[in-house]
């Protein structure tokens, strides 16, 4: 190939490089002549993953490689815990980068978590990828997010036969005199559940049994996989080996209870809720900026300085209270490098600019994170577009001040304002997403110090 010879050298170069890695699990990041992040992959063993890019037989074994060896200058890494945490991150990274080579984990698609009621009379056990569902508002549990659905599902079903906790979503209240005239589902009869439905079990002993449930999810749970083993043992001994294969795979769904991740980490700030219903939160939005229509969709611009003066900014969209992920957009600001008022002008431009010219409709309410500046600097942009926004607003840090470009002064909202709260919501989000990299690198380089 006629790029190859003048390739090669650098190649070579990147190769050595690889070859000084670490062989453990962690997320590679290849990176263009302007360093710009092209691809994200992730990793059992960096040094072997990474330097099989640069070998020879990389050129011409692999043709969607092809592209990006053409362009790639260099990587970096970042190493992990296990093969888990890389595929959390990987996907976290793939999802607010949108590396060009990258086509997979690019459908909006999440790790699920265990959700546990525990603000219930009666707390179910459920499994979802959406934490949306106002029944996990409250007070629930969560737990995760895990990298295997498959093993969750089948540890909970192993689970459940010991604690017999229950998954269904009737809601069962501890004073229901008609309970006891409720039939419990199968679980109950073949022991899978203890039948809160139909008042087969007091709210007291019920607890217990979630919060035994509870601190075994929480623990190392060696002694039931020593129960385990040992049953596994003697099936194998007693030739019974297909009832050897199913302990077998219990045990390793069971140790696979400890690849997760903590949601205090925000591996996927998409499928966070804030702790409030939108809808509520829309409305009493809606009313405070005198609109006479439903607010649907709302998107939001930040602006950030990363890495020594780098400047970024970002837009988030949500509709009807809900990440859209897929709108998410990060830019590169090109014509100032410390101004944000500047950086403001040239994010609203670029992204708004097609439907100032009427080729798209607006959000309803554009959030910009500032104050009266910014806002002023966004109305700027606005005014060069022959089709004007319904609603700008500018939400200010510390003082919570709300401005909007139909009053000369702010509004001032009571912290409970569900609308308030709905706007730090989004707006918080807009500047996770435009710092979510950097933030990922900087932690992992303190943890190495």
């Amino acid at each position: 190939m006629p790029w190859m010879s003048d390739r090669r050298p650098r190649l070579d170069d990147l190769l050595a490089k690889a070859r000084e890695l670490p062989r453990v699990p962690g997320v590679y990041l290849m990176k263009d002549t302007q360093g710009r992040v092209i691809y994200v992959g992730k990793a059992a063993r960096l040094r072997d993953r990474v330097g099989s890019y640069f070998v020879l037989s990389a050129d011409l074994g692999s043709p969607k490689k092809q592209p990006m060896l053409e362009i790639v200058e260099d990587f970096d890494v970042i190493e992990c815990e296990g093969e888990w945490e890389a595929l959390l991150t990987e996907n976290r990274l793939i999802k607010d980068i949108h590396p060009r080579f990258n086509q997979r984990l690019t459908d909006g698609k999440s790790f699920p978590y265990l959700v546990i009621t525990v603000q219930d009379d009666f707390p179910g056990v459920y499994i979802t990828r959406d934490l949306s569902d106002p029944h996990f508002r409250g007070g629930a549990k969560v737990i995760g997010p895990f990298t295997s659905v498959y093993a969750l599902r089948q540890s909970v079903q192993l689970l459940q036969r010991v604690f017999k906790f229950r998954t269904c979503h009737l809601e069962i209240k501890a004073d229901d005199p008609q309970l006891k005239f409720f039939r419990p589902c199968l679980l109950y009869p073949i022991k899978q559940c203890t039948g809160p439905c139909g008042a087969r079990i007091s709210k007291q002993a019920y607890r217990e049994d979630i919060d035994r449930f509870i601190r075994f999810i929480e623990s190392k749970r060696s002694v039931m996989l020593r129960e385990l083993k040992q049953e596994m043992d003697a099936a194998s001994a007693d030739q019974q080996y297909e009832r050897a294969a199913v302990l077998r795979d219990q045990m390793r769904a069971i140790e696979k209870l400890d690849e997760r991740g903590k949601r205090s980490q925000q591996w996927q700030p998409e499928t966070e809720v804030f702790n409030l219903d939108p809808r509520k939160g829309l409305e009493s939005l809606r009313r405070t900026l005198g609109l006479s229509e439903p607010i649907r969709c709302i998107e939001a611009i930040d602006i950030a300085h990363l890495q020594g003066g780098e400047t970024v900014g970002s837009k988030v969209c949500f509709v009807d209270g809900r990440a859209l992920k897929n709108e998410y957009r990060r830019y590169r600001i090109r014509s100032v490098t410390n101004d944000d008022y500047m950086a403001i002008r040239e994010v609203v431009s670029r992204r708004y600019r097609d439907a100032g010219a009427g080729q798209e409709l607006y959000p309803d309410v554009i959030l910009i994170d500032g104050g009266l500046g910014q806002l002023h600097a966004a109305q700027e942009s606005f005014d060069q577009l022959n089709v004007q926004p319904p609603m700008v607003i500018a939400l200010a840090k510390k003082e919570e001040l709300l401005f909007t470009q139909a009053r000369s002064e702010p509004i001032r909202l009571g912290r409970d304002n569900l609308g308030l709260r709905l706007c730090q919501a989004i707006r918080d989000e807009a500047h996770r997403f435009a710092q979510h990299y950097h933030h990922i690198l900087r932690r992992k380089k303190t943890l190495g110090e």
